[in-house]
């Protein structure tokens, strides 16, 4: 067995310049784009909550900033991995024009929603020329099926209705 092997099923590879980087963070996955020399970009949100705060600020966002930033800045003590899952569907852009692209909104503001304009979108956009969310998706489905569930369990009578009080 060669040494390589025996770390094959932890380290995550070697990314290449327009690969897609998915980072494991405690509740959710951020998203970022390998450029090359160890950089990646990516956005952060910057408004609402503290930065001690990353999930619950991107929950509460409405801008981000495009940042360029060493992977393992972003990583930081999280874990990671090259995924390029939306390859079968949408055709990468060339490499030379995803780099591009990039070098081009580095360092801008710009609008940010959780559902429809979040990091995963943001990536996606640059190596596809096509913003698409599974992550954002998934919510979307989680919170029209949990709806769903409480209006049948109303129509039902199932939930308690509220009880008058009448004070004479």
């Amino acid at each position: 067995m060669a040494f390589n092997e025996c770390f094959s099923l932890t380290y995550p590879g070697n990314p290449h310049p327009g690969d897609l980087i998915e980072v494991f963070r405690p509740g959710y996955q951020h998203w970022a784009l390998y450029l090359g020399d160890g950089y990646v970009i990516n956005i952060a949100p910057t408004d609402g909550i503290p930065s001690t705060f990353t999930s619950a600020k991107s929950v509460f966002s409405t801008k981000a900033l495009v940042k360029m930033q060493l992977l393992k800045d972003v990583v930081g003590n999280d874990t990671y991995r090259i995924n390029n899952k939306y390859d079968d569907t949408y055709t990468p852009l060339p490499v030379e024009e995803v780099i591009q692209r990039s070098e081009f909104v580095i360092g801008q503001e710009v609008t940010y929603d959780i559902l429809d304009n979040n990091c995963e979108h943001f990536v996606t956009l640059l190596r596809y020329g096509e913003g698409v969310s599974e992550q954002a998706n998934r919510a979307v489905s989680t919170i029209g099926l949990v709806t769903a569930v409480v209006s049948t369990f109303s129509f039902l009578g199932l939930f308690p209705k509220k009880q008058r009080t009448n004070y004479h």
